[in-house]
């Protein structure tokens, strides 16, 4: 893995106790002018959960099956853990990596597609911490993977679940069978602008739509039947006056109970793991949806710790420290540059300093 003497997984972060729910919620939403009152009706989630969230569990759990990994071809590079908005908190996190003499490290992190709020803004959290350690005189280099969702090993591992879903309704035909991919709904102009400055721009939906369609593909190979995928959406948190991608995944259940379909197969390909986006906007709420509408309701399983994807995603390192020694990496189509072009997701909201870039 040289020149990098650690892994850093880069994760959103979640509170783990009730009492960390509001001023987790605070930190995610800072700058927008949010209301505390609105925060707290968003905190009734994380309350059915018992004010817990999935998230850093699964990133122990990713952290653990990276390890193994890891130890199985031989390398002993320390595989260290920061988070956004939650402890342990990036930047303590990288002054424990300076204490551990620890100077370039490269960053996985848990968001796998291309658009401001799944990549840039990572890149600009790495750039606060950064800034941070040098305001102490501690001086650290990160560098990251690029956008991992257009990975064979990415798509190996929601293929294998998909599947697996689908089994699950073998002798039902296929016309009574929605086949949804769902992900994290983002602004309309967060889609526009997503991508290189100088492209076409909705890279965020662009990479979801390949997916989905070679996903369809291969499992409609895989057990014989005909089945159309379609890309829909979860977990809008904007204001109704701020248009964002549709169509949400309970709108799209009532219209399959209406065309008549009697099962659905939910595979949630915008998540690397169970997030509360998972957990409650699809086995919660989508699935209460399904219910009431009559509909079966199969839910595929995330990424999480497929064996496939951990493997991937050690390859992904490893062509990325090949990369900064100046060493050909393998191409494959849709491959995501590990530094970001200049303009690339930008901040729509204000101009900030971002690492991994090339701006």
């Amino acid at each position: 893995m040289q020149p990098y003497d650690a892994i850093l997984l880069l994760g959103f972060g979640g509170p783990e106790a009730p009492e960390e729910v509001l001023p987790f919620l605070r930190r995610v939403t800072a700058g927008r002018g949010i209301p505390d009152e609105r925060l707290e009706q968003v905190g009734e989630h994380y309350f059915l959960f018992g004010g817990r969230s999935p998230i850093n569990d699964q990133n122990r759990a990713l952290i653990a099956a990276l390890r193994s990994e890891l130890d199985s071809r031989g390398v002993d590079t320390p595989v260290l853990w920061g988070n956004r908005n939650s402890e342990p908190f990036l930047v303590d996190t990288l002054r424990e990596a300076h204490r551990a003499g620890h100077r370039r490290l490269v960053a996985v992190t848990t968001s796998a597609y291309s658009s401001y709020s799944s990549c840039r803004q990572y890149r600009e959290n790495l750039a606060d911490a950064v800034a941070a350690l040098r305001d102490d005189g501690l001086a650290v280099t990160v560098d990251k993977i690029g956008p991992y969702a257009p990975r064979p090993g990415f798509l190996r591992a929601n293929l294998g679940h998909v599947v697996d879903a689908l089994r699950a309704l073998d002798g039902t035909p296929d016309g009574e069978i929605g086949l949804l991919f769902v992900t994290h709904s983002i602004p309309v102009a967060m889609d526009e602008t997503s991508g290189p400055g100088d492209g076409e721009g909705h890279l965020y939906q662009r990479q979801h739509l390949a997916l989905v369609s070679a996903l369809t593909d291969e499992a409609n190979r895989a057990l014989g039947r005909h089945l159309v995928g379609e890309l829909v959406f979860c977990s809008r948190s904007g204001p109704p006056t701020q248009p964002w991608l549709e169509p949400d995944v309970n709108d799209r259940l009532e219209e399959l109970a209406a065309e008549g379909r009697t099962a659905v197969v939910a595979a949630p390909i915008g998540f690397v793991s169970d997030h509360m986006e998972v957990v409650y906007d699809l086995d919660t709420e989508a699935a209460a949806t399904a219910s009431r509408l009559g509909l079966r309701f199969v839910r595929a399983s995330t990424v999480g710790t497929d064996r496939g994807f951990v493997a991937d995603l050690v390859d992904a390192v490893a062509e990325r420290a090949a990369e900064a020694r100046g060493a050909p990496v393998p191409a494959f189509e849709g491959r995501m540059p590990s530094v970001c072009a200049a303009g690339c997701c930008p901040n729509l909201r204000e101009a900030r300093p971002a690492l991994c870039g090339r701006d």
